[in-house]
């Protein structure tokens, strides 16, 4: 029997030293992108009030402040940005994907106790837009389900806050079943949405080694620690989400490169198939698993499998009463009935890529600008041979989808938080970089002041 090679073992890729000044001029052009943004937004949104987000491009409140959590993110930091490269290369691979959690999680919750316990944890998912306000018409699920389609416009009678209209009805459900356990109102919420969004980390850190080798994964570990994305992973609702489609992802890179395609291959179908129930825009995860079954070694062997699992939720959900598709027709009434038919198209689809710089922050501009290279330097035949054609592949189709999202007109601003189940993807870049410490610095600067100056809406 031929031997299938194990994508764990692809052959260690050395980091190029060279480039600085490359990376350094990406950088200061996503640095003048976040300007323009802000400078041009606050002119657009003074005068014309039609952008509706407090400081653009984030939705949030230039607040300069310190909070419980300030002392512990520094700590974090420094912590990471010290010892985080050393561990990542040292640590045997379980004791690292521990490490890379627990450090998601200390770093998440101290930013968001940045903000003290009710504003930053306990209050987030309790305003007049979030799925909290709601539980109590979910009494009678399969009745509710039977009739979301009817609340979703906002002429209706009783409508949806919006971001229940947003969203297809997973994504309440999940805090609905969470109060039905005995885990209800926003403290249980806020760090159910921190606990399970910090495991995203985990799970790319899994896809990248199986698909693009160890080395290039432990590289990345403390970049997925110290991401600018954990202001928002703590504590919005797409935190969860983004962690659902992570895994759906890491579940199909195993499928695709393991020797037990049925079990993860389902668990992947299953997991993408709650993906597209949480949020309507996901479904462009799609993208993403295309090609992380062009990278697999066993690339159909898993997709009976997958499609099997996938087909679980929506069958349920259908049979429950719930059509996905008349209500993202209702959804996108709704959505020009509100905000999105006011935000302007022509500044936001640049806007939202000023958003995700800073939620990705600058490693993962330079790291991009690095990946962006490489296909023309290794040329065609390396592509899906070599590891670090294949991480840029895998970042790239993140990279896609984004833009497919942009470039949509659904996403106009709030991005900083839509967007992070995509987003976290492009972290795995910064693998491709030198000196990584000084990077981490970056990163967590960005992050820091962040969260320190502006209050923001998640």
């Amino acid at each position: 029997m031929k031997h299938t090679p194990d994508r764990t073992d692809l052959r260690a890729p050395a980091v190029r030293p060279g480039g600085a000044k490359a990376d350094a001029c990406a950088v200061a052009a996503a640095a003048l992108l976040v300007l323009a943004a802000a400078l041009i937004g606050t002119h657009l949104q003074n005068r014309y009030g039609t952008l509706r987000v407090g400081r653009p491009p984030l939705v949030g409140e230039w607040m300069p402040h310190l909070g419980p959590g300030t002392p512990a993110a520094l700590a974090v930091a420094v912590a990471v940005v010290a010892y985080g490269p050393a561990l990542a290369a040292r640590l045997p691979w379980r004791p690292l994907l521990l490490a890379v959690w627990g450090g998601a999680l200390a770093w998440t919750w101290s930013l968001a106790l940045v903000d003290g316990w009710q504003r930053g944890v306990a209050g987030r998912l309790t305003t007049r837009h979030e799925y909290l306000q709601v539980i109590d018409r979910f009494q009678d699920i399969p009745a509710t389900l039977q009739d979301f389609h009817a609340h979703i416009l906002i002429g209706a009678p009783d409508n949806w806050p919006a971001h229940v209209a947003g969203h297809p009805p997973g994504a309440t459900l999940t805090f609905v079943l969470l109060d039905r356990i005995g885990l209800g109102g926003g403290a249980w919420a806020g760090a159910f949405v921190v606990t399970a969004g910090t495991t995203a980390a985990v799970a790319v850190l899994v896809t990248v080694r199986r698909l693009a080798g160890e080395d290039l994964a432990r590289r990345a570990a403390p970049f997925l620690v110290l991401a600018p994305a954990a202001v928002w992973t703590g504590t919005s609702a797409d935190g969860w989400f983004a962690a659902v489609a992570a895994w759906s992802l890491a579940l199909l890179a195993l499928a695709v490169t393991g020797s037990r395609p049925a079990w993860t291959g389902f668990g992947a179908g299953l997991l993408f198939g709650l993906t597209v129930y949480l949020s309507y825009g996901l479904t462009l995860v799609a993208v993403t698993a295309a090609a992380v079954l062009l990278l697999g070694v066993r690339r159909l062997r898993p997709l009976p499998y997958a499609a099997a699992g996938f087909l679980v939720v929506p069958v349920v959900f259908t049979a429950l009463g719930f059509d996905w598709w008349e209500a993202y027709r209702l959804l996108v009434t709704r959505y020009y009935q509100g905000a999105g038919g006011v935000r302007p198209y022509g500044y936001w689809v640049w806007a939202n890529l000023a958003c995700t710089v800073l939620v990705v922050g600058p490693a993962t501009v330079a790291g991009l600008r690095r990946g962006g290279a490489e296909p023309v330097r290794s040329g065609r035949a390396a592509l899906l041979r070599d590891p670090v054609p294949r991480l840029v592949l895998l970042v790239g189709s993140a990279l896609l989808a984004l833009l497919v999202a942009d470039l949509s007109g659904m996403s106009k601003a709030e991005t900083e938080r839509i967007w992070l189940p995509f987003a976290l993807w492009l972290l795995p870049a910064c693998a491709l970089l030198p000196g990584p410490r000084g990077w981490l610095a970056g990163q967590a600067a960005l992050a820091l002041l962040l969260n320190h100056l502006v209050l923001t809406g998640w």
